[in-house]
């Protein structure tokens, strides 16, 4: 607390006194400091860490600050010594006017614990004002016949120092007539009042000047003065007189501008100049004179400036009326200001918070808010509310101190945040309120896993997919806000046929579009099972799953393959057998294909694409069997060629085409005559070539085949002589041979009986294999020639030696061997 270094007496017993004052407050709750006025910024007021209980580095932690309201910062907190400080120079005298204490009221804010200290301090006045006059100089009259003993109210000095500092003596100068009488009043101040001693005599002194002097008990003392000018006049026995020694009158604070307010009213009896009265001011204040104005006249008194109950409530004021002769009378005049509810409330937001996470427990703090309002009585009596459908709730403190706190759990993703709109209304008849918003966003936690816009997705995809294409796209949603909400997608590894996942598919963390990586064939996968993981970024971070199912839909990627009739591994063409006792409708053979596709891609129509001799034949457009479609007649061709089409319903479609080589006959000796009269159409000097080349192997032939016959008599002579027949056994064995081209199996199919008819690639001559046992012709194969074994024999030559025709057997099936090489190297020359 910082005092001046020297003290009186009574500054001693006045400073004891505010000690004892200070002490018995500071019990009572509040903690009491002092300071004189006009210190210099910075000046010590008192140790507030200490006094709270802290240490000075603990008021930066503790976010300790001055809450104040209603004027502007006369005080600071120091955060190295912790200590309170002037924020200024402080000029008591404008704070609390000539208030005999004058306390500046404020709390201390320690705002991590939300606690107020109310802390008042009180501005200890120092002589720094001069006493002074309304006036610089007092003119007025006397008549001479005035009597000693006489009156003279003057004006008194104004000091705006209380105490000792305050105005404490006034000082007339010497006058024969006149002396100084100070009164005491009744409400303190002192009185000076000049008394006539002595008669005056206007031809002797016709004016009287005088001084008075109006002192301070400051150190130094300070002092103003007054010129009193007196002019002495002729006689005027009758003064003026008010018709009350006081008025009063209550007006609203909100009175207009120059509304007549009260009037005052004087009586002179005498005559002329002597009764004529003029009305004045008479020791106003300053502020007081600025906003009232007084008819010299009429003596009407009027406000040229708004009346403020917050300000004064009571006005005093004395008004003299004075007659032409220089006599004077003076009355009291008391202005009541009757206060109207003209002030909203004020609504302060001291600490506020402006954002919440959602997790924030119930009855956590948010803000403090402060509400003042300057009218008195109900007018200043408040209330603060905040709507109801909020999660928060006012709680009232101190000193017309709310703290707003939390009455539940926040839910950022039901309410990102919330304007709270707190109100303040007054108790006045009309009511007035004041609204201030506090804006607070509730930020996110991770308390939301992303989900799949379904439980489960299915995909259905075309076979034959390119490689890389997007597939599918999945979204997951997060109600949370930021990284929390940020949705990274991945696929749960898995191994599909041995083979990872990873290897099939791909997925964009980003987007969760899906990737094929292979191309994908219907006919190895028709579905495949996949999990898609989600996880948001938050910490921890949350996730969820979800199935997706992928169909493959097929495609016509596949032809039609025919299983039958199947193509000889030799490169000859197989043949069907046709009797030509055949009734319509004979099913002749059928052709046999599949589809490696589904559905109706794998549907099948069989249809005659072409044939040597239309209308002999038709094909089951669903079953593929070739049947005749009339009776066959002699002049139907032994070779009949037909091209069936085999065709799916896929689009587009797809086919595959077969040719069938078929044989018209009753009998196997009529293929056999009628074998060399089978002819492909070509070019007419190929069939001559062709015709030369038969002719000439048929010449070698006969010639070999005389040979043999020759050869065939000389062993019948010499039968007996194994020599000689060993020798043309051994000849012939030089021959080169060479294996039968053409022969292929007997596929047996929907038939009781079967037969084939190979013929080699491009050949005019076909061989004819007839397996059966029914039949009585039989080729002979070179395989049962090497083993010395034949199928049948004319009957006549069995009689005879069986060695002999073994060997002549052999020697047959050469030749037919031979016949067979040649033929087969003509076909491959054509």
């Amino acid at each position: 607390m910082a005092i001046p270094a020297k003290l009186t007496g009574s500054g001693r017993l006045i400073l004891l006194y505010l000690s004892l004052e200070l002490l018995l407050e500071a019990r009572a709750g509040s903690i009491l400091y002092s300071v004189p006025e006009e210190t210099d910024k910075g000046s010590f007021v008192g140790d507030v860490a200490k006094d709270l209980g802290l240490e000075p580095r603990e008021l930066a932690e503790r976010r300790v600050r001055i809450v104040s309201r209603g004027r502007s910062q006369l005080f600071s907190l120091n955060p190295r010594s912790g200590s309170l400080v002037t924020a200024g120079r402080i000029d008591r005298e404008e704070l609390c006017l000539q208030s005999a204490r004058c306390v500046v009221s404020f709390n201390i804010l320690v705002e991590g614990e939300m606690k107020l200290f109310p802390i008042e301090v009180e501005i200890i006045d120092i002589n720094d004002n001069t006493p002074q006059f309304q006036l610089e100089e007092l003119e007025f009259k006397m008549n001479e016949i005035t009597t000693p003993g006489t009156r003279i109210p003057l004006p008194f000095g104004q000091d705006y120092d209380v105490g000792i500092n305050s105005l404490q003596s006034y000082q007339l100068s010497s006058n024969p007539h006149f002396f100084l009488d100070v009164q005491q009043g009744p409400n303190g101040p002192q009185q000076p009042e000049m008394v006539l001693q002595s008669p005056l005599d206007r031809e002797k002194e016709a004016a009287h000047h005088l001084v008075l002097t109006a002192s301070d008990g400051g150190n130094p003392v300070r002092s103003g003065t007054l010129l009193i000018h007196v002019q002495v006049v002729d006689a005027n026995d009758n003064p003026p007189a008010f018709t009350r020694s006081e008025y009063h009158t209550s007006v609203p604070e909100n009175v207009p501008l120059g509304t007549r307010l009260l009037v005052v009213n004087a009586t002179d009896p005498d005559e002329g100049a002597n009764g004529e009265v003029t009305y004045s001011f008479h020791n106003i204040d300053h502020n007081v004179a600025r906003i009232f104005q007084l008819d010299s006249y009429t003596g009407e008194i009027a406000n040229k400036q708004s009346l403020d109950f917050e300000e004064y409530k009571v006005y005093p004021m004395e008004i003299q009326a004075q007659d032409g002769a220089g006599l004077m009378a003076r009355a009291k005049v008391l202005i009541e200001v009757l206060d109207v509810n003209d002030n909203a409330p004020e609504v302060s937001i001291t600490s506020v918070t402006t954002a919440v996470p959602e997790n924030f427990p119930p009855g956590a703090i948010i803000a403090l808010i402060s509400v003042h309002d300057q009218d008195s009585g109900d007018n200043g009596r408040t209330t603060c509310s905040i709507p109801g459908n909020i999660p928060f709730k006012l709680e009232k403190l101190v000193d017309n101190f709310y703290r707003l706190i939390t009455e539940r759990t926040l839910d950022r993703e039901h309410t990102s945040g919330y304007n709270i709109t707190v109100t303040a209304t007054d108790q006045g008849t009309l009511s007035l309120s004041t609204q201030t918003h506090i804006s607070l966003l509730v930020t996110d936690i991770n308390d939301n896993p992303p989900v799949f816009e379904q439980d489960s997705y299915s995909v259905y995809i075309p076979e034959n997919n390119p490689r890389g294409a997007s597939i599918f796209s999945v979204k997951a949603q997060d109600a949370d806000h930021h990284e929390n909400a940020q949705v990274t997608y991945s696929l749960v590894e898995d191994i599909i046929q041995g083979v990872p996942l990873s290897s099939y598919f791909s997925i964009n963390s980003d987007t969760g579009v899906l990737y094929a990586l292979q191309s994908f064939d219907y006919e190895q996968f028709q579905n495949l099972q996949l999990r898609v993981m989600a996880h948001d970024s938050g910490n921890p971070r949350l996730s969820s799953n979800v199935s997706l199912s992928l169909f493959m839909l097929d495609q016509n990627d596949n032809a039609p393959e025919i299983l039958y009739p199947t193509f000889p591994t030799d490169g000859s063409t197989g043949v069907e057998l046709a009797p030509r006792s055949a009734e319509p409708g004979y099913l002749v053979t059928k052709v046999v294909a599949v589809d490696r596709d589904s559905g109706q891609n794998a549907w099948l129509s069989y249809r005659l694409l072409k044939a040597s001799e239309p209308g002999l034949f038709l094909v089951g457009l669903h079953t593929g069997e070739v049947r005749t479609a009339r009776a066959l007649l002699d002049r139907d061709v032994l070779k009949q060629s037909l091209v069936v089409a085999v065709q799916d319903h896929g689009q587009p479609p797809l086919s595959a085409t077969v040719t069938l080589t078929i044989a018209v006959a009753d009998s196997i000796p009529d293929i056999l005559a009628d074998l060399g009269s089978i002819r492909t159409p070509g070019n007419p000097q190929d069939l001559n070539l062709t015709l030369y080349l038969v002719v000439a192997v048929a010449a070698v032939s006969c010639i070999f085949l005389v040979f043999v016959i020759v050869l065939l008599v000389l062993k019948l002579r010499h039968w007996h002589s194994s020599r000689l027949l060993q020798t043309a056994t051994n000849g012939l064995a030089g021959l080169q041979a060479t294996n039968l081209v053409g022969v292929d199996g007997v596929h047996a199919f929907l038939q009781t009986y079967s037969h084939e008819i190979s013929l080699t690639a491009d050949s005019r001559k076909s061989h004819l294999i007839f397996p059966q046992p029914n039949y009585a012709d039989t080729l002979i194969s070179q395989e049962s020639c090497e083993k010395k074994e034949f199928l049948s024999a004319p009957q006549f030559l069995l009689e005879d030696k069986e060695e002999i025709f073994s060997q002549a057997s052999c020697m047959l099936c050469k030749c037919s061997t031979n016949f067979k090489m040649a033929w087969s190297g003509l076909k491959l020359t054509l």
